[in-house]
């Protein structure tokens, strides 16, 4: 039997050293279109950014040490044509010497990959793109040549994020140009609001809501007419998945452009699979497959597609986007689906946003970060979270990625046995605090309300409580907010405006023992859900604001 497959990095080169793991004997042909395969390209923006200093350590393997081990013949430089499906052939060119033939195969996998979003715009052979190995090496070429003083990153995602502050660390002035109001969309506006403040702190100036127009030979122009100088051109806009050759053999392709294939990732030919950033997967969150662009993916299915070729009963589950991204001093990392997806989905959902130390707050070195997840207020089913800081980050997201691979609820995260002591948690750790929130929801305990919903409460009456200290009162406070600190309250009684209160205070805690304390008497009150820090951030951003109209808006009442 002769396994063919096609592209040599993530996906494709895990099935072929795990098909080589459980077939000694099968014959594996890889085919792959650049230079490299099994290369490390999550660690390209550290590559132009001096901190991966070898490039030699991102090639993980090469089609030598790939031959040696694993007996692989991996042919770098070859460009799958086409794939003639009823002789069961791949029409293979090389790039060095343009020659061409027909490879026969048993079994086909596609691993093509995404390709880089290159819009079609005056001058825009000058942008380059950070994609591959060959695409660090012409960025590393320029800056080694000491041409560039000037970098224009276009697109804000985590890409994009990094290569702005790896060309920021190597000393060339960098503006980010985002056709949306906030970089790295994952996150909802309250929540990358520091984000934005960490980048131009670093001295990356962020161009928001405005699009490139033209590459320019020195500049830039955007969408509203400005030109922003540009040295160098980096475009991290997006990327699109790769499906010329399997959309051109017939292959069915899926409602998000890419490939389709069922559990098992073979395609609609049972004698092609298909893996990586070119398939739809199956999301956990919604019924809809889409296409989720990540390493650890694409490297999973690799490994399952080998299972099912040998005859293995395999299912890739829903997938959920765990991501992490480095901003300078700050860490942003989310998982699962947004408030603005849901919305826009019409999913109703609740939000709870949390402050909490990174660890005990009695052990010195606490750094505080925003958490917020998001969940079903029907059945407690996690939809997503976000979590932004400068240490523990990573922890956080992970143990609630895991609950939602899990299936936990909410209140299920109060349960997690976490592990403790001063410099690494808190008894009670941030995650298992939204769980005890959530009950509170979930029960009717308390009620909260979100930043972004002031403006209509206060609007048809609500009035304002900050039961914080005059001094942290005096710092900052929301418009026609009157401050009871929360230690007066009882004696203060008399000063609670009548009809409905909105309570806050910093992040909410104290906030929920005064709403506990006014509901004990018969007052309808809400606590602000994240306290100040979380409507400062979210009237701080430069994002869309929800709608709090329609069934979902309502649903983040409580």
């Amino acid at each position: 039997m002769r396994v063919v497959v096609i592209g040599g990095v993530a996906g494709g080169m895990s099935a072929a050293t795990r098909l080589r793991r459980l077939l000694p004997e099968v014959e594996i042909v890889v085919v792959e279109r650049d230079a490299h395969v099994s290369y490390a390209n999550c660690g390209l923006p550290y590559h132009i950014g001096g901190v991966i200093v070898d490039r030699a350590s991102l090639l993980l393997q090469t089609p030598e040490s790939l031959r040696a081990r694993f007996a692989l013949d991996v042919r770098v430089r070859s460009e799958a044509v086409s794939i003639d499906r009823e002789g069961q052939t791949v029409l293979i060119r090389s790039l060095d010497t343009g020659t061409e033939y027909r490879l026969g195969y048993d079994q086909l996998v596609l691993s093509p990959g995404a390709a880089p979003i290159v819009p079609p715009l005056p001058g825009i052979e000058r942008g380059l793109p950070l994609r591959s190995v060959p695409d660090a090496d012409r960025i590393n070429a320029l800056i080694a040549d000491g041409q560039p003083r000037t970098a224009v990153v276009v697109g804000g995602g985590f890409i994009g994020v990094e290569a702005a502050e790896n060309l920021r660390e190597r000393g060339l002035a960098v503006t980010i140009v985002e056709l949306l109001d906030q970089v790295l969309a994952p996150l909802d506006p309250e929540m990358v609001t520091p984000v934005h403040e960490e980048l131009r702190a670093h001295g990356i100036d962020l161009v928001l809501g405005s699009g490139l127009a033209k590459v320019l030979p020195e500049a830039v122009e955007v969408s509203d007419g400005r030109i922003i100088p540009a040295d160098l051109v980096i475009l991290a806009i997006g990327v699109r998945p790769e499906v010329a050759l399997a959309r051109d053999a017939g292959l069915a392709l899926g409602p998000c452009g890419g490939i389709s294939v069922d559990e098992s990732m073979r395609t609609s030919d049972p004698a092609i699979f298909a893996v990586g950033d070119a398939v739809e997967k199956p999301d956990q969150i919604g019924a809809a497959p889409g296409l989720i662009p990540l390493a650890n993916t694409a490297n999973r299915q690799g490994r399952l597609v080998a299972d099912a070729i040998v005859g293995r009963t395999v299912r890739l589950g829903g997938r959920i986007g765990t991501a992490i991204v480095q901003v300078f001093g700050l860490t942003a990392a989310v998982v699962g689906w947004n408030e603005k997806r849901l919305r826009a989905a019409g999913r109703p959902y609740q939000a709870i946003h949390t402050h909490p130390g990174h660890h005990a707050g009695y052990y010195p070195g606490a750094k505080a970060m925003a958490l917020k997840v998001l969940f079903d207020p029907e059945t407690g089913a996690i939809l997503g979270a976000q979590v932004v800081g400068r240490e523990g980050i990573d922890k956080r997201i992970d143990v609630i990625a895991t609950a939602m691979r899990g299936r936990l609820t909410v209140e299920d995260l109060a349960d997690l046995e976490l592990a403790y002591a001063p410099p690494y948690g808190s008894a009670k750790d941030p995650v298992n605090m939204i769980g005890y929130i959530a009950e509170n929801l979930r029960t009717g305990t308390t009620r909260t309300v979100q930043w972004h919903e002031l403006p209509a409460l206060v609007a048809a009456g609500a009035s304002i409580l900050d039961v914080r200290t005059p001094e942290e009162f005096a710092e900052g406070s929301i418009p026609g907010a009157i401050n009871i600190p929360v230690d007066e309250l009882r004696q203060r009684l008399g000063e609670v405006p009548d009809g409905d209160i909105i309570i806050n205070c910093q992040v909410g805690q104290r906030a929920h023992t005064a709403t506990m304390l006014l509901t004990g008497m018969g007052r309808r009150v809400a606590n602000l859900d994240g306290g100040y820090l979380t409507w400062l951030a979210g009237r701080g951003s430069q994002a869309a604001v929800p709608d709090p109209s329609g069934p979902a808006g309502r649903a983040t009442t409580g």
